[in-house]
Order: structure tokens, then C-alpha cells, then sequence
């Protein structure tokens, strides 16, 4: 089978998933390969979930945090410089619960935890915590590097703290690299989903978020469906596919 290793072209045209919304807040199920908002790191890039959105509910909004251009799942906006300013302490506080799976390189352990401190971009380092849970395991027929199979493991991923690709990076410490990953990841297992299977992002997906509402005071859970890209792969390598959020 061929596939097509062309960039993906995301329309602004094209309305995003709402998972909740109200007067306060609105949350979406990003997909992968969309930046949250403009970034000199990306300065080509024209299409962003702050612009699609603002546009499709015709008024102002604020994202009160980020996930990665290739992380789809969970973003939530603010409706108000207000309601912004509360998320975003919640999150700088680490009070917001969050929930990611990700496909990843060899056989990880049932649970785990990695407890290891990440440099910042400016010099000095800051504590990171991230758990895990092993949900499925699979050893493939397909040779990579010098090994005769390849193996891959499916993992709910508790980070603890909120830090820059503390995900990735905490998995690229333990050598089980995130699948589709460019950054962190491994090249040759990247290349083989590339050309097998027609991968075109990395297969980190944000679950769910729970947090206190910021004028109800209520928790509010949010849950985003895996993307169809993920769930493609996942059946393509033989993984089961039901009740991944």
C-alpha cells in the first residue's frame, strides 16, 4: 500500500469538536497537527485552534494552556480575561488533574513513575513527576534497527506537574519514545510507521482534564474521544481499541 507523506492541510473552515461549554468556558477536542495559537517557533504556520474557534463562536477567547501542535485531545478556552486568569492559576498551581495516552517504543512495567527533573529553556532545572500505567503490550513481525521484532506499549500517562513536552521527554529518559515523536523520539521506529502504515503525527492524545470550575466552583471532568488517526494505528498493530476514552 502507498501512502501519502504530504504535510496535513487543516481547514478553517472546518468546525472544532466541542466537549463543553457556557457562559465561561468552551472546551474542544484539538486535533493533532494544530498549533493552539501563533508561534514564532512555527512562524509559517496560519491556521490555529485560537483562530477557528474564535471565529466559530463569533467572540473572544483565551487558551488557558497549551498542548503540543501534534497532541490532539483536551484544550480548554476562557470566554473571559477573568475566567483566563483563574484557570490559568489552576494550572500554573498544579491542581488540574490530567490524563494522556500514548503509544510507545518496548515493553513498559504495569505502573511506573518517572521523578526526574527537566531543564528549562533559560538555564536551571524544575521538578517533574510523571506516572504511568501499562494498558496493552504487542510485539510485531517487523524487523527495526538490529532487532528481529518490534515491541510497543499503550500507556495512560498521569503527569503530576505541568512541565515543556515533560511527556516526552520523561519517556525519551526511559527509551520507551513516544511513536511519531521527531523531537525526542526514535528515528528508525518513526520511519517504519511512516512507511507502513502511513503515520503522519505523534500519537500522544490528551485525554481528559478535571478541574474547579472557576464561578461554579463545581469539578468539572472533561473527557476528548481518541482521534480516528490514533485508533487507526492501533488497530492496524493489533491493539484493542474500546473504552480508550
Amino acid at each position: 500500500m502507498i501512502f501519502d507523506h504530504s504535510p496535513v492541510i487543516l481547514m478553517t473552515n472546518v468546525p472544532l469538536p466541542i466537549l463543553y461549554q457556557d457562559e465561561h468556558l468552551v472546551v474542544i477536542n484539538k486535533p493533532h497537527n494544530l498549533l493552539v495559537h501563533r508561534s514564532p517557533i512555527a512562524a509559517e504556520e496560519t491556521v490555529f485552534a485560537l483562530q477557528i474557534l474564535r471565529d466559530q463562536l463569533n467572540c473572544w477567547v483565551s487558551p488557558c494552556h497549551r498542548i503540543d501542535r501534534k497532541t490532539s485531545g483536551v484544550l480548554v478556552f476562557a470566554l473571559s480575561s477573568e475566567v483566563d486568569k483563574e484557570v490559568k492559576k489552576q494550572f500554573e498551581t498544579q491542581q488540574v488533574k490530567k490524563k494522556y495516552l500514548a503509544l510507545v517504543r518496548g515493553y513498559l512495567p504495569e505502573t511506573g513513575t518517572a521523578d526526574r527533573p527537566l531543564e528549562k529553556e533559560n538555564g536551571g532545572f524544575q521538578d517533574a513527576v510523571t506516572h504511568f500505567r501499562c494498558l496493552q503490550q504487542i510485539e510485531l513481525e517487523i524487523e527495526v534497527s538490529r532487532y528481529p521484532t518490534s515491541r510497543y506499549s499503550l500507556a495512560e500517562i498521569t503527569p503530576e506537574t505541568g512541565r515543556m513536552h515533560q511527556i516526552r521527554r520523561h519517556f525519551a529518559q526511559m527509551r520507551h519514545y513516544l511513536i511519531g515523536d521527531k523531537k525526542y523520539g526514535e528515528c528508525k521506529h518513526n520511519k517504519m510507521f511512516e512507511e507502513r502504515f502511513g503515520l503522519n503525527t505523534m500519537l500522544l492524545h490528551a485525554g481528559s482534564l478535571t478541574f474547579e470550575h472557576p464561578v461554579t466552583g463545581n469539578t468539572l471532568e472533561v473527557e476528548a474521544p481518541v482521534s480516528s488517526e490514533f485508533l487507526r494505528i492501533l488497530d492496524a498493530i493489533g491493539m484493542e481499541t474500546g473504552g480508550l476514552f
